[in-house]
């Protein structure tokens, strides 16, 4: 199983601390020190398939809306956008719990030109405010049909690392990856208002393949 990168740092300090907790539950509790050694040995699995990085086919996109991550469609309303559209959009919300794949990919197919990173809160990811009050990042890009597109990385109340790779004047390739947030959060989407909506709330998405809009030119 190939793991993602910013797995390193993580699994190094998991490892240390599995290590030097077996061995103090070995050599105090001898046998019963499996009772913690069991659901430790769980937990450190848990965190190796956190990071997972999954084999899939990304295919080339000009007007559909891709599902940027792995997670469940928790909102689809209209709101106004005051940070970079500064009128209403249609925003669609997916919730990503700490067992969903956590790459962060490009909605739409495009030029990035805006990025924001905000200091903040850590309200639970689907809390409503956790849009405009959480730590966050906020990214803007001229789709390939001439749409502005906004999209947005949320930290939780359990996620708190969120990493963007991606720069203003980048091409993005819808499906393609620009980051990462760790361990359970939100990513919100912003689009037009004429744009067809192919999804549903309730609905689970995977992260590069679902389409869940589309935006004609």
């Amino acid at each position: 199983m190939k793991l993602h990168k910013e797995s390193k740092g993580t699994l190094i300090v998991a490892s240390i601390l599995f290590a030097v907790v077996s061995f103090l539950a070995v050599h105090f509790l001898q046998m019963w020190g499996l009772l913690i050694i069991i659901p430790l040995l769980l937990i450190f699995g848990l965190v190796f398939w956190f990071f997972r990085v999954p084999n899939r086919d990304i295919l080339d996109h000009k007007e559909n809306v891709i599902a940027p991550v792995d997670g469940k469609v928790v909102m689809i309303k209209e709101v106004v956008e005051d940070e970079f559209i500064n009128g209403k959009a249609i925003q669609i919300s997916i919730f990503m719990s700490p067992l969903n794949v956590h790459i962060c990919r490009y909605p739409v197919s495009g030029k990035v030109i805006y990025k924001k990173y905000h200091p903040g809160k850590y309200l639970v990811a689907w809390h409503e405010k956790s849009s405009t009050e959480n730590e966050r990042t906020t990214i803007a890009m001229d789709s390939l049909t001439n749409h502005k597109v906004v999209f947005r990385q949320i930290a939780g109340y359990v996620a708190r690392r969120i990493v963007f790779y991606c720069n203003e004047g980048d091409e993005a390739k819808a499906g393609h990856e620009f980051g990462f947030i760790k361990f359970g959060s939100r990513m919100d989407i912003f689009l037009p208002l004429d744009t067809e909506i192919s999804c549903k709330i309730g609905d689970k998405t995977k992260g590069g393949i679902d389409v869940i809009a589309k935006m004609i030119e």
